[in-house]
């Protein structure tokens, strides 16, 4: 059932947003390094890599400068028009081709690097591996503003490693324990609403069975009380 809602909704946007779409593709031909696409190795379902589709935002060479894979705030090796991009979200639009050709789901845990993923625990990679990536989930809804969370510390490797990639990795294995067509649709209008409302903590009053945060994160991601 998901399956069939994922190419759905995958061609669906794909058609309604081509509009948007093919003047970004013009734009980013023009400007910055000339290139529309940006290609990356991530790590899908049963653990095996794929590569998933953005709209181009960085310099080419950005894995090999700074923070590496890492993105933090105002990072100089954003284009001008990808901080837009970025900002938006636009970026990860390209995203639904993977839906529809079987890489991703619309809803599941955000794909990540092979370096990022092994911050997460043994078990949350086991279940993470059941299912399929998705281009928004909880952990999307939950880290919205990551790369705020990486301003956190003079090296924002460390706050990834040590705090974010960790409890990211128990978010996600929250879904994949709980998966169902009915979480999948409530993540879809939640993923809007965060959009629409980033300074709101209605995950945590919805969904009161998700994984405490480190303290140390706390205050960042809305958490109630902090």
């Amino acid at each position: 059932m998901i399956r069939l809602l994922d190419i759905f909704l995958s061609l669906l946007a794909l058609t309604a947003l081509a509009p948007f779409l093919i003047p970004i593709a013009v734009i980013l031909k023009l400007t910055g390094e000339h290139e529309i696409f940006y290609l990356q190795a991530r790590v899908g379902a049963g653990g095996k890599s794929f590569n998933i589709y953005k709209f181009a935002t960085m310099l080419k060479a950005s894995p090999g400068i700074g923070a590496g894979t890492v993105t933090v705030r105002d990072d100089p090796r954003v284009l001008p028009f990808g901080k837009f991009l970025r900002k938006t979200k636009l970026n990860e639009l390209p995203q639904l081709l993977n839906i529809l050709f079987g890489h991703m789901s619309v809803i599941g845990p955000r794909p990540v690097t092979i370096r990022e993923y092994a911050t997460y625990s043994d078990e949350s990679r086991a279940a993470i591996e059941t299912v399929m990536p998705g281009l928004s989930g909880m952990g999307s809804v939950i880290f919205r503003d990551e790369e705020a969370l990486m301003s956190l510390s003079a090296d924002p490797r460390v706050v990834y490693e040590k705090y974010i990639g960790p409890y990211k990795g128990q978010v996600e294995q929250w879904y994949a324990s709980r998966i169902t067509v009915w979480l999948y649709i409530q993540l879809i209008f939640l993923t809007v609403y965060v959009v629409l409302f980033p300074a709101s903590d209605i995950v945590w009053v919805i969904y009161k069975d998700l994984p405490v945060p480190p303290p140390e994160i706390q205050q960042a991601l809305n958490y109630p009380g902090a």
